[in-house]
C-alpha cells in the first residue's frame, strides 16, 4: 500500500463547484465538500472595514480561490486566528495558502 502524496495548496480562481443533492457546494472534480472562510483585512475604524477576503477551498484537490467580498459593518465574523500568539498569527495571515492550510487542518 502506498502513502498519499503530499501536494501544496494551489490557487485556482477558476476551479468549479456544483451543488450536491442536499444543496451543499462540492468540488466538481472530486466531489469533496467545499469549505469557506471570510475574514476582515482592516481595523474597525477604517473606511475599508467592509472590504473582506472570502476564501473557498477543496480539501480533496487542495485548490483554493480568494476574492474581495463586502461584509456589512454590523456583521461579526469569526476570527479563526484569535487564539494564536501574535507572531504565529501574523505569519499565517501573510499567505493565503498558509491560511487555507491552517483552516483546513482545523476543520474550519
Amino acid at each position: 500500500m502506498t502513502e498519499p502524496v503530499w501536494r501544496p495548496w494551489r490557487k485556482a480562481p477558476d476551479w468549479e463547484t456544483a451543488l450536491d443533492g442536499d444543496g451543499r457546494r462540492v468540488c466538481a472534480v472530486c466531489r469533496s465538500a467545499v469549505r469557506s472562510y471570510t475574514h476582515r483585512l482592516y481595523a474597525a475604524g477604517s473606511r475599508w472595514f467592509e472590504r473582506c477576503v472570502g476564501l473557498t477551498w477543496c480539501p480533496g484537490c487542495r485548490v483554493y480561490s480568494g476574492t474581495m467580498v463586502h461584509v456589512p459593518r454590523e456583521r461579526v465574523l469569526a476570527d479563526a486566528l484569535a487564539g494564536l500568539p501574535a507572531a504565529q498569527r501574523e505569519r499565517i495571515a501573510r499567505s493565503e495558502a498558509r491560511l487555507v492550510q491552517f483552516l483546513d487542518r482545523r476543520g474550519t
